[in-house]
């Protein structure tokens, strides 16, 4: 919460890096619900859908790890991996919740 109030008080007094860092913010938040949404469409085909899942799974952990960077970009990025690979766990929506703890949990 900090951190979205001192970008803010950046983006007020005209300070730069400010917008950089919403633009950053906001487009990490819509390659997040992107990529969760391709993860759920598993779910429209079931069973054949689940085979899906063995490409996006591996492809779901580089993006987490590429979108993240550092090492919870990387617990994150296994994570991903292991929900989609897990038949009938597509539900949960970890870009999403990655987003989530980035820019709203996470203390700088």
């Amino acid at each position: 919460m900090a951190l979205f109030v001192n970008e803010m008080v950046k983006e007020k007094l005209g300070l730069p890096g400010a917008e950089a860092a919403r633009d950053n913010r906001t487009r990490d938040l819509m390659l997040s619900v992107l990529f969760d949404a391709i993860g759920m469409l598993s779910f429209s085909l079931p069973f054949i859908g689940e085979f899906g899942d063995v490409i996006w799974a591996p492809l779901s952990a580089i993006l987490m790890a590429r979108l993240y960077k550092g090492t919870t970009g990387k617990i994150a990025g296994v994570f991903s991996f292991l929900e989609e690979i897990i038949p009938f766990t597509d539900i949960v929506p970890s870009f999403t919740l990655m987003w989530c703890y980035t820019y709203l949990l996470k203390k700088k």
